[in-house]
């Protein structure tokens, strides 16, 4: 299986989770998830930050506070020589029920749209279920659980126990492959392992 297209959510993915975040100064980068993400930029990988920031809907920060925050994460990757082919994120707090916030599809629709992207040759990592769903809904190869962020959370939530791999699948019901993985770092071996056991 060729795993071409990366999709990554940001806070808890790649960055850690500030909530709300609205200051560049207080951006953290994951370590695990610097290494990650410079593996997949050497080998081609194409990756995609995909982000609900309903903050900006509650009025918590501004469009501009966002993207300003979208350009000093973007040049502070570009400094660890990783490329981000795209980032697009949803404004909308949840109970406006608009069609690109997670787990909705809007935002592949864009980037599909966009960049001719094919989805079973994609994967959705994140540390929320709407992350998980968004995988799914968007028909992906696959959805990675990060254990990073409120990913333990999530394990909870799905009632999958905790294992110290670097990563497993958990043995639930799900519309598509389902891994957890303790970070960022840890999911991209698994994907590097699917790749190679496909030939």
């Amino acid at each position: 299986m060729s795993i071409e297209n990366i999709f990554l959510d940001r806070d808890g993915t790649i960055i850690q989770d500030m909530h709300y975040l609205k200051d560049p100064e207080k951006i953290s980068l994951i370590p695990e998830a610097v290494q990650a993400m410079k593996e997949m930029s050497q080998q081609d990988r194409k990756i995609f930050i995909v982000t609900n920031q309903s903050g900006i809907g509650r009025k918590y920060f501004s469009n501009q506070d966002y993207f300003l925050i979208e350009k000093t994460l973007d040049k502070m990757l570009t400094d660890q020589g990783i490329k981000i082919q795209d980032s697009i994120f949803c404004p909308h707090q949840p109970e406006e029920q608009c069609s690109c916030r997670k787990p909705q599809t809007g935002m592949w629709e864009q980037l599909f749209a966009k960049h001719s992207l094919s989805s079973e040759y994609s994967i959705m990592v994140g540390d929320k279920k709407s992350d998980l769903d968004f995988g799914a809904n968007c028909g992906f190869y696959a959805s990675i659980l990060v254990l990073t962020g409120k990913g333990r959370k999530t394990l909870a939530q799905l009632e999958i126990d905790e294992n110290d791999s670097d990563w497993f699948e958990p043995q639930i019901e799900f519309p598509v492959s389902l891994i957890a993985a303790q970070n960022l770092l840890s999911a991209w071996q698994w994907i590097k392992k699917e790749a190679h056991d496909a030939f």
